[in-house]
């Protein structure tokens, strides 16, 4: 039986409550009522409501203080409010909005406009609930990754004080995404961020740059956790349809990595979203070209691409380190040496032996 979404409606005046309560049980919500704000507060705990209708002018405590101690609870933070008010006034908005109300509606209330409020609102709170079911799932999953974590831990230790709580984030992350596809696995994370730092080295980049291409790169391929098993485990070819969706996971890692304050998580957005870009202005999701692409998506997407046809995956056999090399060099039709920053190329080619040396040392 389908699990109705409860709403709390608080109104000091019995006409309001029975008339908000009415219009909204006839649409399928579970309702259940409080008088005061003092009583709201209280059964926004017990009753635990999906959302608050809130009214602001009430007598000992206002919906205003109401609304501000629930918000402020971490218990109940999520749950979204909506206040209800005669007043229309400018002010009365953004004191609501200071106390951390999602919405208003100005009585006497349009049955129309409530609902569609109502329905949106849920909307979203039923996918932050999602979310934070989902992340609490992975924190367990996370916790039974002993081997790991402890040798995150152990690098962790090692890293410079000022990016200790970055590389943290960045670390956790990580944990969560080798969670889910059986592709990415620590050796190959380990190979990527090897490969990244030599080539940056041969490239003559900064110490800077250096650690964050070790540390960001990789998440490049992170937003495939939103690509169906069926596509990304394919033997197969894929159809054009199913590339299509496969070409969103740039799109998806860039979501997920995107407002950050870690510096590692911003670079990892862009190499995200960048390392598909081709000189050559073919690759995707953006058809950039040339000096356009970002540098850590240029520097990426060779390591990728070496990485991949060294690998076994799903719909090819591992290639031997002389095939690759040839393949990107020389090209084979699907990957041709113009995909490629022509600069990016000639270290690889210089460093093909260390690239090699790299995939042979990190094996799972």
């Amino acid at each position: 039986m389908e699990v109705k979404q409860k709403i709390l409606v608080v109104d000091d005046e019995e006409q309001n409550r029975k008339l908000l309560g009415s219009l909204l049980y006839a649409v399928g919500y579970d309702i259940e009522n409080a008088s005061t704000g003092k009583e709201a507060v209280e059964k926004s705990k017990t009753y635990k409501p999906d959302l608050i209708l809130l009214d602001i002018m009430m007598p000992d405590m206002d919906g205003y203080e109401a609304c501000d101690i629930i918000k402020t609870d971490p218990d109940t933070a999520n749950i979204p409010i909506v206040m209800v008010t005669a007043l229309a006034e400018r002010d009365s908005k953004l004191k609501g909005l200071t106390v951390g109300a999602n919405d208003f509606l100005t009585k006497p209330i349009d049955r129309a406009e409530l609902t569609l409020r109502v329905k949106n609102l849920l909307k979203i709170k039923e996918f932050e609930d999602f979310m934070l079911r989902h992340n609490q799932i992975l924190e367990e999953e996370v916790k039974d990754r002993t081997f790991e974590l402890q040798e995150a831990v152990y690098e962790i230790e090692k890293a410079h004080e000022d990016t200790k709580k970055g590389y943290i984030e960045t670390i956790y992350r990580l944990t969560l995404a080798a969670e889910f596809k059986d592709e990415d696995t620590s050796a190959h994370i380990k190979r990527i961020s090897h490969y990244c730092k030599t080539i940056s080295l041969k490239l003559g980049q900064s110490d800077d740059f250096i650690e964050t291409i070790f540390h960001s790169s990789p998440m490049h391929d992170i937003g495939k956790i939103g690509i169906p098993d069926s596509i990304l485990l394919k033997p197969g070819k894929l159809t054009s349809e199913e590339f299509e969706i496969m070409k969103n996971h740039t799109k998806i890692g860039g979501k997920i990595l995107g407002d950050s304050v870690s510096d590692f998580l911003q670079a990892g957005e862009i190499i995200a979203l960048s390392h598909h870009e081709r000189w050559d202005g073919k690759g995707y999701p953006n058809g950039l070209k040339g000096e356009d692409i970002p540098l850590t998506g240029r520097i990426m997407n060779i390591v990728d691409q070496y990485d991949s046809l060294r690998s076994k995956r799903p719909y090819k056999p591992a290639f031997s380190h002389e095939k690759t090399y040839e393949i990107i060099t020389k090209g084979d039709g699907r990957t041709m040496p113009e995909h490629f920053d022509p600069q990016v190329l000639a270290a690889f080619k210089d460093l093909a032996d260390d690239f090699n040396k790299i995939f042979e040392e990190h094996q799972d």
